[in-house]
């Protein structure tokens, strides 16, 4: 059957980023997602040329194009940091980010907004979240910021799409600016997913809050909480408190076709058992 949906898994990338297409391939993903370096750790080495080419040949070889991966940022990253040096340095980690996306062709980098730490406000912090993005943008070109919704665990903005949208609405290139929905995130935040009703009306508040035409990819993880548990903990498709109906609606609403649909769940020796599941719950069309 033919689909225009792009399901993929978070791979690794042990041994070099260029690994990650193969990687990814091998588990039937037609879409993936990566680090572009260790993803708890402030430095890394630069990119070689010869990573950079081996990474663009592999890309190719194994059939991805630039708009099926969505690289992930480092975890230790905070643009809405209430210290000035440690949002500096976290800016600075940032915009390394950015310019290895640029340098791997690559024109997603996905981002968790940042957290106020319980010292700002969190209209203050995501002001600084997104001065940050300006700078990030500023310094570099041919790369969109997509920014995750998270599950509001902790001291976390972007839980609610209202903290997407005002971050979008402070950046001045909204060109380069784009939303990222995880499912276990949104569950666990208050948004309803248990029904195809449900789903609905959740997608339609994306949309009449930042607008579906910001969206560039989805994470697709089941949930080890209950709903609205405020809690960030993903499970194995099916095994979890998000019904599969959930993940059917997905892959079969049109306004999710042709982007990065990625897994990032517990057990990745599932992935591609989980990919083909997805790919099953698609209606068949004769």
């Amino acid at each position: 059957m033919k689909t225009n949906k792009r399901v993929g898994a978070h791979v690794s990338t042990s041994g070099g980023v260029f690994n990650a297409p193969i990687n990814a391939k091998a588990i039937g993903a037609t879409a993936f997602a990566m680090f572009t370096k260790n993803q708890r750790q402030w430095n890394a080495p630069d990119y070689t040329d010869e990573t950079i080419e081996r990474f663009k040949t592999n890309l190719k070889a194994n059939g991805y194009t630039p708009d099926v991966v969505l690289p992930h940022d480092s975890y230790l990253i905070n643009l809405g940091n209430p210290d000035p040096e440690k949002r500096q340095r976290s800016l600075d980690a940032f915009i390394d980010e950015m310019t290895r996306c640029q340098q791997l062709g690559l024109c997603l980098l996905n981002m968790h907004p940042g957290s106020h730490l319980r010292e700002i406000s969190e209209d203050e912090c995501l002001t600084l979240i997104a001065n940050g993005i300006n700078q990030a943008l500023s310094t570099t070109e041919g790369v969109t910021v997509v920014l995750e919704n998270t599950a509001g665990q902790g001291s976390n903005v972007g839980y609610r799409f209202e903290h997407l949208a005002t971050i979008i609405d402070r950046v001045d290139d909204k060109s380069r600016m784009g939303a990222c929905l995880d499912t276990c995130h949104s569950f666990s935040a208050g948004y309803d997913l248990h029904t195809a009703e449900a789903c609905e009306q959740t997608f339609k508040a994306f949309d009449d809050i930042v607008g579906m035409s910001y969206l560039r990819g989805m994470h697709i993880n089941d949930s080890k909480v209950p709903f609205e548990s405020r809690k960030d903990r993903h499970h194995s498709l099916g095994q979890g408190t998000i019904p599969m109906v959930a993940f059917e609606y997905i892959m079969n609403d049109p306004r999710f076709d042709n982007m990065p649909l990625v897994l990032e769940t517990i057990d990745d020796t599932l992935w591609p058992e989980e990919i083909k599941l997805l790919h099953s719950l698609e209606k068949r069309h004769s």
